[in-house]
């Protein structure tokens, strides 16, 4: 495949385009666990909803498919549509990733996701951005245009989560730009290495204190081995009133 590079190494497999930048990973006896921490920080507001939640989820970038196998096997209530630009990461993910086949649950657009957001008129309740091209470059993906169209397509209480990759600190720029659309309802998360994990909602705010944090933690690995307690406490480390809160305001 032209571009796309699949190689494996102590029983993981990995997508990548170009030589050295990883766009994701799979542990072979393990497909449906998530292998790169950044992904596994991408599940987060499911800590702060109900285990009925989320009903619909909108996925623009496939990559190696983690974000799609997790919620297809751990949430098979949700209806799935993900967006990827490219047909070739479709296949792959197809053929080295264990990616379902298409289902009432799960739909698979090749498109641009700038533009699906912009023209689409269904809303969700979860919107998860993983989108780069073979330079680390969101381009569209994280423009102020973009994200207003992801907060009108939200539904009521609904939660965006972009993954934000810096290599020169936290990505500030980015930020600000969702602070506005979302009227600074953001969360950044913790970075893991260059990644950055953001969370915008509408809907007014969100308070989570400690405790419930901690349980939902603790009830998210119970149903699916995925631990988060670990981001959960960096998070409140930097919250000294011991509560998070997506804060409108």
């Amino acid at each position: 495949m032209p571009g796309i590079s699949i190689t494996q190494e102590e029983g993981v497999r990995y997508l990548q385009f170009g030589a050295h930048w990883i766009q994701g990973a799979m542990r072979v006896n393990r497909p449906w666990s998530l292998e790169l921490e950044y992904t596994r920080d991408m599940m987060f507001p499911l800590l702060l909803r109900p285990p009925t939640w989320p009903r619909t989820v909108l996925l623009i970038g496939l990559g190696a498919a983690s974000l799609t196998k997790f919620l297809h096997r751990y949430r098979p209530h949700a209806k799935l549509d993900v967006i990827e630009i490219d047909p070739l990461v479709v296949l792959a993910a197809w053929q080295f990733f264990q990616l379902p086949q298409e289902s009432r649950q799960l739909r698979i657009e090749i498109g641009d996701g700038y533009k699906f957001v912009a023209t689409v008129r269904k809303r969700y309740d979860l919107i998860l951005v993983d989108g780069f091209d073979a330079t680390v470059r969101a381009g569209d993906l994280d423009s102020r245009a973009f994200y207003r169209n992801c907060h009108a397509r939200l539904a009521a209480h609904g939660i965006l989560a972009t993954n934000l990759v810096s290599r020169r600190g936290k990505p500030t720029a980015s930020m600000e730009r969702m602070s506005k659309v979302f009227e600074r309802a953001v969360l950044a998360l913790p970075p893991n290495e260059a990644n950055t994990i953001v969370l915008a909602t509408t809907g007014g705010s969100v308070r989570v204190p400690a405790g419930a944090l901690y349980s939902a933690a603790r009830k998210l690995k119970s149903q699916s081995g995925l631990d988060l307690t670990n981001t959960v406490t960096a998070l409140l480390a930097l919250h000294s009133n011991g509560i998070v809160e997506l804060k409108t305001g």
